[in-house]
């Protein structure tokens, strides 16, 4: 039998055992023994964070980027054992308040707003439609590698031309059956969980095989991949981390702590299906080692591929798969592409079904309930329409992601598309982290915060791979928005020190913060977000109370609550649920109600449209009384005005310690100055004790041997006079430093043209340039306007500048650069040579006095180490900035820049 045929028919028959465990796990709970009921079973069903990213894109990046890709899971590691913290807590929110999605828990939150809510559904739409459209990638070219060769390509040509398509169809039917089988959306899919933990562990054993194979099978072991890769200088840079990859590092573990709670689909798992909080407390041990384990063999197969495809064109991405079949060992393949296909289903499975969940409630369902449609519902059930819906929606977002994956995501790798959802998904922390420990966000705060970090995570990262595509023109990335360099979407800002994600990271977060934070310390929240901010903050103090309203005072029909529950629920449950109701609070049935059954039946109903729009529809039946805050106060908790009564002491307590670590750190500060005091003293005395050793050496000399000949003689005084004015030079230096530091120094100012002062610098070091022949070229732009400076002290900066220059560049093929230009109406110099350039960790430092003297485990140049310091305080001196870039290895830019407006005749620091 052909491998086509095996893929075929081990494809189906895959995909027929899943839908074979999902009926067995719903079977099971009608029973009555839910197999979910298991701390063991929650944890695996977490590892759907483990996607076609993990299994094949995680390889894909190890082969390029090396140990960089443990970001991705480092962060989840990092943040698990939080989660009786943060994840209990949303956990108990979402239990009380009968809330199924993101969407729907930071809608309530903060006073079930539904504008927030269709917010936060088109950020998971539009933030993780590229995601599951990299899944359908990965099995598109997983196949398409293995059925690479004609020899393979058979009678199922036809059906095997598009295999994302067949399988976008078939995850839709397994979803549609196991996702939308009743209308209520709070009872958990324990079909579908008992799926995807089997999917977890069979792609587990799966990727552990594979990674064996390759490792004792195709190499003997680690110890050979690793020492094979380390005789290649290209492979040996994949073992370390440079100093570059910091921030990378830094952010991208941020986000991913994020995403390990904020993705739709693990906030599916992690909170809507989760049986008992206790199970928390094994997962928080349990998936750690799941992620240590499946990224176990990463790094030995991405090696192995890289030695094994070297110049290949093999993508890295499909390592996974190109080792065996390289080998041939068909039943190794098999296994390997069912485990990756397991990795990308149950990802597209679980997204899809919450997805749709929060398309329905927080967009859909407003939409049918807005304006008048709330008071000409038609007298029959809508259970099948909401449905459909459901069923409807799944198919669209599917077939949106098939259509990104054709035009825009087979452009790209697994891991940039993963990160960009990542990152996306990332922008909700603000408000759903402020939510629940802050009580002072406000809904304008949140919706202000959301609509920044948005717009910048769609112009810093989905806008670049727009272009990249060629959809829009490059001139966007290249020149900025409106030809402004600062809105550079890689470089936002002007923010080059970090790489293009970490940039975008930094500023989406930071703004998305800070104006969460800003707008809700200005702006006043109303009565019901107050209410929900006091359950949520403090919901384990109420959850016992968690069944009781603290909505106020309504006059309630039950009449009309029960006509309102019947078109949504079906009559029969509808009669059930309050039946059940009044038996459990031990009421008759009255005709008039109380805020319970208020309460009750928003519960129920947002089982079925969502929490907001469930608030919206009960307040549409219920006359509701003016909210007063005494009686708010009196149903949550008579305690609570104690913590008011005491906030005024808790803020001057707050204030006293705030003054104690600022004096704290001014006496911090002073013991500083001090220690550079006594510091720069001995450092001085340091460097006069060399030329005062040598002058005395060679006066005893001259003393105690008159037999020197003259020549000898005039050697030894020369060195003598050489010495005296390095010492001379060296106290001039210090007594200029220390009168600039002392504000003391004045300068001569006058209209200077600083092109010339550069050619007489040139003049000057002109022999030296030919001595050690160095290439110096110049690029002084023309007609550069007066600056106000003094001439000398504007000649001893250049003149330092190039003579760093040429001590540093190149000793075989030195080269000097020199230019001259107006910038933002500043007069720039740059002065470039091609050394071994500046450590970004230097690259302040050396501007500090004496920077050689402490740099003592390197080879100390000629010098005082007082040249650049000087230099700095001159420019400064003339309201300008002196700086350098650099590459290190290659070359390092010193810059400065001078005002050309007149500056004051006395200008001192």
């Amino acid at each position: 039998m052909s491998l086509q045929w095996l893929i075929l028919i081990s494809s189906i028959l895959y995909l027929a055992l899943l839908f074979g465990i999902a009926y067995l796990g719903e079977r099971q709970t009608r029973r009555g023994r839910s197999l979910v009921s298991n701390p063991y079973i929650y944890s695996l069903s977490l590892a759907v964070f483990c996607t076609a990213w993990t299994y094949y894109g995680s390889v894909g990046q190890a082969a390029q980027q090396g140990v960089t890709f443990l970001t991705t899971y480092l962060g989840p590691t990092l943040m698990a054992p939080l989660w009786w913290v943060v994840l209990r807590k949303i956990i108990r929110i979402c239990k009380v308040q009968r809330i199924t999605t993101l969407a729907d828990f930071i809608s309530v939150r903060y006073g079930n707003d539904i504008r927030l809510g269709i917010l936060v559904t088109v950020i998971c739409i539009l933030g993780v439609l590229p995601y599951i459209s990299i899944q359908l990638k990965a099995i598109a070219a997983s196949i398409d590698i293995l059925l690479d060769s004609p020899s393979q390509r058979g009678t199922l040509i036809g059906l095997t031309s598009n295999p994302a398509l067949f399988i976008t169809i078939a995850l839709a039917g397994f979803a549609i059956l196991f996702g939308t089988r009743r209308v209520d959306v709070t009872e958990r899919h324990e079909g579908m969980v008992t799926a995807i933990a089997f999917e977890s562990l069979f792609k587990l054993v799966a990727f552990i095989a594979v990674g064996a194979y390759v490792t004792f099978g195709v190499y003997d072991g680690f110890g050979d991949i690793f020492h094979q890769a380390s005789q290649l200088p290209s492979l040996r840079t994949l073992f370390t981390l440079d100093e570059g990859q910091y921030a990378d590092w830094f952010w991208l573990t941020l986000v991913a702590m994020l995403a390990i709670f904020l993705l739709p689909r693990q906030f599916q798992v992690a909170v809507k299906e989760n049986v008992d909080e206790k199970h928390l407390l094994r997962a928080t041990w349990l998936f750690p080692l799941y992620l240590i384990l499946i990224n176990l063999f990463v790094l030995p197969i991405a090696l192995g591929g890289n030695l094994l495809f070297q110049d290949q064109g093999i993508d890295a991405d499909t390592y996974v798969l190109a080792i065996p079949q390289y080998y041939g060992a068909n039943a190794m393949i098999i296994f390997t592409f069912l485990g990756g296909l397991s990795a990308a289903t149950s990802m597209i499975i679980v997204s899809t079904i919450a997805l749709s969940t929060m398309v329905n409630n927080n967009l859909l369902v407003p939409i049918w309930l807005s304006g008048k449609a709330v008071h000409e519902l038609k007298r029959r059930s809508i259970n099948r329409a909401l449905l459909n819906s459901r069923r409807l929606t799944i198919v669209g977002i599917l077939l949106l992601a098939y259509l990104y994956f054709k035009s825009i995501g087979d452009q790209f790798s697994l891991v940039s598309i993963g990160i960009i959802s990542f990152v996306a998904v990332a922008q909700l922390a603000p408000p759903l982290l402020g939510g629940i420990f802050w009580k002072e966000g406000t809904r304008q705060g949140a919706y202000t915060g959301l609509l920044v970090g948005f717009g910048i995570w769609l112009y810093t990262l989905v806008l670049p791979t727009i272009v990249q595509a060629q959809l829009l023109s490059p001139n966007l990335l290249n020149q900025g928005l409106f030809g402004f360099s600062a809105l550079r979407p890689e470089s936002l800002f002007g923010l080059t020190s970090f790489s293009p994600l970490s940039q975008a990271i930094f500023w989406s977060l930071l703004l998305n913060t800070g104006c969460y934070l800003v707008v809700s310390l200005f702006t006043q929240a109303t009565a019901s977000e107050r209410k929900q901010a006091e359950l949520f903050v403090d919901i384990f103090r109420y959850s016992p109370q968690s069944t009781a309203s603290v909505g106020g005072k309504q006059v309630v029909h039950l009449a009309r609550i029960q006509e309102l529950l019947t078109k949504f629920l079906g009559k029969s449950r509808t009669e059930a649920s309050l039946k059940s109701f009044y038996h459990e609070s031990q009421t008759s049935y009255p005709t008039e109600g109380d805020y319970r059954l208020v309460s009750f039946a928003e519960r129920l109903l947002a089982g079925v449209i969502g929490s907001a729009s469930a608030h919206v529809m009960v307040m549409s039946v219920v006359r509701k009384d003016e909210l007063m805050l005494e009686d708010l106060f009196q149903v949550l908790n008579e305690s609570q005005q104690l913590v008011y009564a005491n906030q005024e002491l808790k803020q001057k307590s707050q204030e006293l310690e705030k003054i104690g670590h600022q004096l704290k750190r001014a006496n911090q500060e002073l013991q500083k100055i001090d220690h550079l005091k006594d510091e720069f003293i001995s450092t001085v005395t340091h460097e006069m004790r060399t030329p005062i050793t040598s002058i005395r050496a060679f006066c005893e000399i001259l003393q105690d041997s008159p037999e020197l000949s003259d020549e000898e003689k005039d050697q030894f005084l020369s060195t003598i006079i050489r010495e005296t004015d390095r010492m001379e030079r060296l106290i001039n230096q210090v007594l200029d430093l220390e009168k600039f530091e002392s504000g003391k120094q004045q300068l001569d100012l006058s209209k200077t043209d600083i092109n010339s002062i550069i050619q007489d610098a040139i003049k000057s070091v002109s022999q030296v340039l030919k001595e050690k022949s160095i290439a110096l070229k110049t690029d002084l732009s023309p007609n550069l306007p007066l600056v106000q400076a003094d001439d000398d002290r504007l000649m001893q900066v250049v003149l330092n500048l190039i003579s760093n220059a040429i001590k540093f560049c190149d000793s075989d093929n030195g080269q000097v650069r020199i230019s001259s230009y107006l910038v933002d109406n500043m007069v720039k110099v740059n002065v470039i040579d091609n050394g071994k350039g500046v450590p970004a960790t230097s690259q302040e430092m050396i501007f500090e006095g004496f920077f050689q003297a402490h740099n003592q485990t390197t080879k100390k140049p000629v010098g005082s180490g007082l040249g650049l310091t000087i230099s700095r305080k001159i420019i400064e001196h003339h309201q300008g900035k002196l700086w350098v870039e650099s590459e290190p290895g290659q070359w390092a830019k010193f810059s400065f820049t001078l005002p050309t407006p007149p500056v004051n005749k006395k200008l001192s620091h």
